[in-house]
């Protein structure tokens, strides 16, 4: 199995192929500039440093750009980083392309495809599941595809539809706890409420935010593709509305996005669902790159915290 960056201890020197996610230039306080550079391989994305770049270095790495680079593992301020020394790109002969790069879902997506399939077949609200089905299918390709996020969680390929999954059997768990809880919402509000990534983000690939990513945001997105529905289906039943609050609220708090707070019994309990599933991706990822005794790097995601990881075995 060939080791990913995340795979090498601090203070190692490192010779492998990564893709270039991202790209921001920089100037030191001695006014010579530099380059921060993502790379990404199926183990994860970290951050390196190009000292004195040139102009030429600013053209040739870019996004989406497959490199061979030399350099230290190093830890900065409770991260760790990448230190180059030596970068180039690659050719054909080094047999490389960007699928060798990204992380993928832990499941795949005829298996995701098929428990929305029954998830949405469950549901007895003829209004709420037509909504549901009408503009998963609208958004399939892309969703099954795209991330959850540019970054912190589910920031991978089908990171959106793994997401929603992990999300749509915790609230099958709680359902069952609370019977009080109308099901058919929660679902639908799970599938729905991240499905205006699809619009908000660029892709799977060196993901960033599209322009009306950046001017309206997902819930607005979503909000507006919920009364599209609606109307194309000529539903006018108080679920539009429900549905809609169901995605604007998810998020929590105005400090944290949401345009309302929750004011529904099934809003509450999907946004403590969607924070679950992505504070446990966060941790989940982050302490299967730290050893048995060890603390974590930093996640600042989580209050920029260190997390220990037992070793009862001492």
């Amino acid at each position: 199995m060939v080791k990913g960056i995340h795979d090498y201890e601090v203070g190692t020197t490192v010779d492998i192929y990564a893709l270039i996610k991202t790209v921001t230039k920089g100037t030191t306080n001695t006014g010579k500039p530099f380059l921060t550079i993502a790379l990404q391989d199926k183990s994860g994305e970290m951050e390196a440093k190009l000292w004195d770049a040139s102009e030429q270095d600013e053209r040739n790495y870019q996004a989406e750009t497959i490199v061979k680079v030399v350099g230290d593992i190093h830890n900065y301020r409770g991260k760790n980083q990448f230190k180059i020394r030596q970068i180039r790109l690659t050719n054909p002969s080094d047999n490389v392309e960007i699928a060798d790069f990204l992380e993928t879902a832990p499941l795949d997506q005829e298996e995701m495809s098929e428990k929305l399939t029954q998830y949405i077949f469950e549901m007895k609200n003829p209004n709420i599941q037509r909504i549901t089905r009408h503009l998963l299918k609208k958004h399939y390709h892309a969703f099954l595809e795209y991330p959850a996020a540019t970054k912190n969680h589910h920031e991978f390929v089908s990171g959106l539809a793994f997401h929603v999954v992990s999300m749509l059997d915790l609230a099958k768990a709680l359902c069952k706890l609370y019977p009080t809880l109308d099901s058919d919402l929660l679902y639908a509000g799970i599938i729905l409420h991240d499905l205006g990534k699809v619009i908000e983000l660029s892709g799977p690939v060196s993901t960033t935010y599209t322009v009306e990513g950046n001017l309206l945001g997902h819930i607005t997105i979503m909000v507006n593709e919920i009364g599209k529905a609606a109307d194309e289906l000529s539903i006018s039943g108080e679920e539009v509305m429900v549905l809609q609050h169901l995605v604007l609220s998810h998020h929590g708090k105005a400090e944290w996005g949401s345009p309302k707070a929750p004011m529904i019994m099934e809003a509450e309990m999907l946004h403590y669902i969607d924070n679950i599933d992505a504070k446990m991706n966060m941790l989940n990822r982050t302490l299967s790159r730290t050893k048995p005794g060890d603390f974590s790097e930093r996640v600042f995601a989580l209050d920029n915290r260190s997390f220990y990881k037992p070793d009862f075995n001492k």
